[in-house]
């Protein structure tokens, strides 16, 4: 209201009386002048798009890490079992001032036997290592497990006095099948076994702990495209035989005294397509009870036994 600045106690603040004023010196034009066309939604640093292509690329390079490292086993049990089992291990974690019992004393015995290192580290270093924190003041270290390769297995398979008997597995996630499989190849007199790259499971400390031991014996060979190698296998002279409940060829009347390749699937999967095309033949197991099926490792033994028996006679 006019007149106001006049009134009785009023007070005009420095500088805020109008008139010329200091200009900006052409910057506020800049501001307007044109910035090009808008980047894409996953470019833009606080779009949700680009926090979802962020997110993916940690997780990409996560899995990637991952892969082939060395793995951390856990808990008392595991540990004590994987160097019963004689897992090749590089270094066993204690923490400090734990409650020792069998277990831990087996643990540092054989560690200790076996060459390993023992290492006394702070209860918090092995939170670290666990992402649920129930280690039990124990863990094992276990480098990656190094792999044949299929052709250098092949050329051993086959080089052998007695015929070449390799397994390939199809869809098994499972390294306590895994395991188990590779058990019963070394009891049965098999040569090696052979899983895919991608979608399989890997010889870890569970496999190892598994396969009682039978890992460090016994070659497994990974393969880029099992496909391919089943192929490649079988312009080699092989008999490629898959598994599978619903199979045109029972046991009984499978010839396994030649060389051969058998390839088992999942319990639930059973073969993929490409894999079932280029088996020469897909046998079943004869049940007497109303069981469908079996597990795929049991499956394995129950076939290799058959083959082992056929060989011996």
């Amino acid at each position: 209201m006019a007149g106001n600045s006049q009134r009785r106690g009023a007070v005009r603040k420095a500088g805020t009386k109008k008139g010329p004023v200091v200009g900006s010196g052409g910057v506020r034009r800049g501001g307007l002048e044109a910035r090009g066309a808008t980047p894409p939604a996953h470019q833009r640093p606080h779009h949700p798009a680009a926090k979802r292509a962020a997110r993916a690329t940690r997780q990409k390079q996560g899995r990637q890490k991952t892969e082939d490292t060395t793995e951390v086993v856990l808990g008392r049990n595991p540990v004590v079992e994987c160097l019963r089992a004689g897992v090749p291990a590089t270094a066993l974690y204690v923490a400090i001032g734990i409650d020792t019992d069998e277990r831990v004393t087996e643990s540092v015995t054989r560690a200790a036997d076996s060459g390993i290192a023992i290492l006394e580290v702070a209860r918090h270093d092995l939170d670290r290592m666990s992402t649920n924190g129930l280690h039990q003041g124990i863990a094992l270290q276990v480098p990656p497990y190094e792999y044949a390769h299929p052709d250098d297995m092949l050329a051993s398979a086959t080089s052998d006095v007695t015929p070449a008997l390799l397994v390939a597995l199809d869809n098994i996630s499972d390294p306590r099948n895994l395991g188990a499989i590779v058990r019963s190849v070394a009891a049965f007199g098999g040569h090696g076994v052979v899983i895919p790259q991608r979608r399989s499971a890997s010889v870890t400390a569970v496999a190892w702990r598994t396969s009682a031991g039978a890992a460090a014996r016994l070659p497994v060979a990974r393969a880029t495209n099992l496909n391919r190698t089943l192929k490649s296998w079988s312009d080699a002279g092989l008999m490629v035989v898959g598994l599978d409940a619903n199979g045109d060829t029972e046991l009984d009347e499978l010839q396994g005294d030649g060389p051969m390749v058998v390839v088992v699937g999942s319990e639930g999967k059973g073969l993929s397509r490409l894999v079932r095309e280029n088996c020469d033949a897909i046998v079943s197991i004869p049940m007497a009870g109303p069981t469908e099926s079996l597990n795929a490792s049991v499956a394995a033994g129950v076939v290799l036994a058959e083959i082992a028996r056929q060989r011996r006679n």
